[in-house]
């Protein structure tokens, strides 16, 4: 069956959060009653919950839908031969680790057989954690995806991204991120293509914006910029494969109908995208670095406060104006475990080595910070302000200790001399001389 809705282009509603409500034709959504006995156009009405039903409204997700047919209408599952690339994890491992981005797939490959496991702190099942991915794809999907293991952070490096999900059509690209509720059926076409890219696999509580305490009531993500889709249904008989990830592995059936088939919906519990151009980037305009939290796009909290279990950080365009500063980010080593990729351009970090369509993972305590080159170059500079341009790097950061895939510590993009870019640093201690 051709899923394709149409190449009409997508329609979206702004806002982060919002109770949404789109309809595909005219007085598709019931008035007052969420499941009344007879829905209109003889639709049946389905809720889709994200949380459990007895959380606090500010942090319940949920839609009701209005579709042509229920989602309890598909055959038994059953598991896949293919599964996900990448293997089983290997153990938690102190050392810093950087790799050569991966290439792209000689076979046809589409979205969901692109992806390739690279790290993850918790089994799919659990409650909590992430489990991170790099996608190469060169072919459309001809078939539904849905993930029942966790909400899903796209985030492309190379090609666009055609999304069409059960709520409606979502477009992005490099520079943009779209994110998936967990549960919510999806199909990925490649206008250019081929596509490459990272994915974030959220276990625990679902995406936010962060608080923003002092900073006040502008400033990061703004809330309007962030895009839901509208109602766009695919009414069409036919074979349609319906994979969807449970416990880590791809189960697979048969459906004689398209899934996309959602006339109506209202709720919060949407797919959506933003574009990071779009961030209010700030910084400081007297001394010293500011800490890269200043820097989130989104979180996902732990029950501690303060302590996310997930954090998604970019480092956008920027302008450098901090007196007596050593400018780039300081050398530390920190409680959270960082999981670091390349969009576009250079990351100011960083001299060579890391490149778009890279990563790096720092864990839990380990010393990283600029390398020899950019340190040398960085104690040197004239403190003129500065513009970092034409770059866009980005962290996916959790509390829990990331554990690398058999598969990224094996692969050939793994580079074994990573450590090198600091051996070079020199000693300049001198008790007799005291710099002003």
């Amino acid at each position: 069956m051709d899923l394709d809705p149409g190449t009409a282009a997508p329609r979206y509603q702004s806002g982060f959060g919002n109770e949404f409500s789109s309809e595909a034709l005219p007085g598709a959504l019931p008035p007052g009653c969420n499941s009344p006995q007879k829905a209109p156009y003889g639709l049946y009405a389905e809720q889709f919950s994200g949380t459990a039903f007895t959380v606090p409204r500010s942090e319940a997700r949920r839609t009701w839908m209005y579709r042509i047919r229920p989602s309890a209408l598909h055959p038994r599952f059953e598991p896949l031969v293919r599964q996900l690339a990448g293997g089983p994890l290997h153990e938690a491992t102190p050392n810093r680790l950087r790799w050569d981005p991966l290439p792209f797939p000689a076979a046809p490959t589409d979205f969901i057989d692109g992806w390739v496991a690279m790290a993850a702190n918790r089994e799919a099942h659990t409650p909590s954690g992430v489990s991170l991915y790099h996608y190469a794809a060169n072919q459309d999907m001809r078939r539904v995806f849905y993930n029942a293991d966790g909400e899903l952070l796209l985030v492309p490096e190379q090609g666009q991204l055609r999304l069409l999900t059960e709520l409606g059509v979502l477009e992005i690209g490099p520079l943009e991120i779209a994110v998936i509720p967990r549960g919510m059926k999806f199909c990925v076409q490649l206008p250019d293509g081929q596509a490459r890219g990272y994915l974030a696999e959220n276990h625990g509580a679902a995406l936010r914006l962060p608080d923003l305490g002092p900073i006040g009531s502008n400033g990061l993500a703004n809330p309007r910029d962030f895009l839901a889709p509208v109602a766009h249904y695919h009414d069409a008989r036919g074979a349609v494969p319906l994979v969807q990830k449970f416990h880590g592995q791809l189960w697979g059936c048969e459906l004689d109908h398209s899934p996309l088939d959602v006339v109506a919906w209202h709720g919060n519990n949407v797919p959506y995208k933003y574009d990071l151009r779009l961030f209010n980037t700030l910084g400081t305009v007297s001394f010293d670095h500011p800490d890269p939290s200043i820097f989130t796009v989104l979180t996902s909290p732990t029950s501690m406060p303060g302590l996310a279990n997930m954090d998604f950080v970019i480092f956008p365009p920027r302008w450098m104006v901090a007196e007596n500063t050593f400018r780039p980010p300081w050398f530390h080593r920190n409680l959270m475990n960082e999981y670091m990729g390349l969009i576009q351009g250079a990351y100011d970090a960083k001299a060579q080595g890391f490149v778009p369509g890279g990563a790096s993972l720092h864990s839990c305590m380990s010393a990283h910070g600029p390398d020899a080159e950019t340190c040398a170059r960085a104690v040197a500079a004239s403190l003129v302000p500065a513009r970092i341009d034409h770059t866009m790097a980005f962290m996916f950061e959790t509390s829990q200790v990331l554990r690398p895939s058999r598969h990224a510590l094996d692969c050939a993009q793994l580079q074994p001399a990573y450590d090198d870019c600091w051996a070079s640093l020199p000693s300049t201690f001198d008790p007799n001389r005291r710099d002003a």
